[in-house]
């Protein structure tokens, strides 16, 4: 009798063990017993479970590991509660991983910040304390809705598509991004905001030999004084106070592959030395470290100021720049290519339904003038935006100019000789102006980060706009 009770027991644990899903799963929580608590019921359901107290940990768990589901806490430091971090560290996620779901951890009073998270890319939040069964019923879903995504990826690797246009400049620009991503040489990428940066660096990464490894995406624009040299070069345990064990920075991440320094304009002088020491001698050194570590990656940088401008007024070191410009690419305005705006945005409209499993969306038959005439201060960014907002609140799936949103605007002064930075400061002018001051409200409609405007107020010292 004995025996069978036992062998009922076994058959049990092993139907058990044959019913755990396979995915893999990060906690991210600065509470010890939390992810204690998270870990023992997750790992009866899931194969693999990862933890983690620091949000810091995340970069290098991510480059790791193929993460289905990430459970993020929003707040880290004592006294701070408004849940800014989990925010932070969501858009970080999403950049470096876009097919990572995340599902975030907050208080009951602090609902209105996940709802937030959730517009920008979260896929659901989980309140603390939280109802075991309605935990694994949430982060069920994320690992199904984790599937669709790794197919969609699939798809994507081998048939991601560019739009380019057939204006001059920017057939130059990917004529020339052909050619260069063929070497190892470094790339500057010069352009406005939402000229898509971003997307060309990722282009030729993507048709370069290192494309089989890691494109690293580093918002420089977002980064504070204090974390600058431990995001981007590592650290060792006990380095600083919140040092609990070694980790590799975006440098060490981006090994055999491409970093993508973006905004390097916003980085302080007193940095760029630090910055220009690795790209001089190929290796990086983390905090509290004396080994130095060789590097082996190819380096992208963007930025929409007017650099040459910057070297001349000394605020930006002029052999840093060298280091940066081997090969120096401007990707023009949407106004300096007006006859490619209607096509991408047709383009940009069969994506975003595709996004949210539509299709056979429209534009009414009256938009494409409209849409060739709005200055688009922040370009293809700004042009995202308007038609994703607009597919939202249209009906019958076809856009009018109404939904979006482009009837009353103030015509762009364009001046030829005005270096782009100049013409950044007069668009953030304009916008704070228009928004009476609101800083969120600005930086939505211009296409930045909240800490990326707070640099450019101070840049152009527009504090009291």
């Amino acid at each position: 009798m004995f025996g069978n009770e036992q062998l009922t027991v076994q058959n049990r644990t092993k139907k058990d063990s044959m019913r755990k899903k396979q995915a893999q799963i990060l906690i991210v929580d600065d509470q010890e017993e939390i992810l204690f608590s998270a870990k023992m019921i997750l790992k009866k359901h899931f194969e693999t479970i990862f933890t983690t107290n620091s949000p810091k940990k995340i970069i290098s768990i991510l480059s790791e590991n193929e993460i289905n589901v990430v459970l993020l806490d929003m707040n880290y430091r004592i006294g701070f509660e408004d849940g800014r971090e989990g925010i932070h560290w969501l858009k970080e996620i999403k950049t470096l991983s876009p097919q990572t779901i995340v599902i975030l951890m907050t208080a009951f009073g602090k609902i209105d910040t996940a709802v937030e998270g959730i517009k920008i890319g979260a896929f659901d939040y989980v309140l603390k304390p939280w109802n075991n069964e309605k935990l694994l019923e949430i982060i069920d879903k994320a690992v199904i809705e984790s599937r669709k995504n790794s197919k969609k990826e699939i798809v994507e690797k081998t048939t991601k598509s560019y739009f380019t246009g057939t204006s001059l400049k920017i057939k130059q620009a990917y004529s020339i991004a052909e050619r260069v991503a063929k070497t190892d040489a470094n790339v500057l990428i010069l352009g406005e905001n939402g000229t898509g940066k971003y997307v060309f660096a990722e282009y030729i990464h993507l048709n370069s030999e290192r494309k089989e490894r890691p494109f690293v995406h580093v918002d420089l624009g977002s980064l504070s004084d204090n974390l600058f040299e431990s995001e981007l070069f590592g650290y060792v345990k006990g380095a600083f106070t919140d040092a609990k064990t070694d980790t590799a920075g975006r440098f060490e991440t981006a090994s055999g592959g491409t970093i993508f320094l973006d905004e390097i304009g916003n980085i302080p002088l007193h940095l760029q030395s630090k910055l220009l020491h690795v790209l001089q001698t190929k290796t990086v050194t983390r905090l509290g470290e004396s080994r130095a570590r060789p590097l082996n990656v190819r380096i992208i940088a963007a930025t929409n100021a007017d650099i040459k401008a910057e070297v001349k007024n000394k605020t930006f070191r002029e052999d840093l720049l060298y280091r940066i410009n081997t090969m120096e690419i401007y990707l023009p305005s949407l106004r300096e290519r007006k006859d490619d705006i209607v096509p991408m945005a047709n383009f940009i409209l069969d994506k975003i339904a595709e996004k949210y499993n539509q299709e056979n969306w429209r534009f009414e038959d009256n938009v494409g003038p409209y849409l060739e005439k709005y200055p688009w201060k922040g370009n293809i960014r700004e042009l995202e935006n308007k038609i994703e907002r607009a597919l939202i609140l249209a009906d019958n799936q076809t856009i009018s100019v109404t939904n979006l949103d482009i009837l009353d605007f103030e015509e762009f002064q364009e001046n030829d000789e005005n270096p782009l930075s100049e013409m950044e400061r007069s668009a953030i002018e304009k916008t704070l102006f228009k928004n009476n001051g609101n800083i969120s409200k600005t930086a939505e409609e211009l296409g930045l980060s909240r800490a990326a405007l707070y640099r450019r107020i101070e840049k152009y010292d527009l504090k009291n706009t």
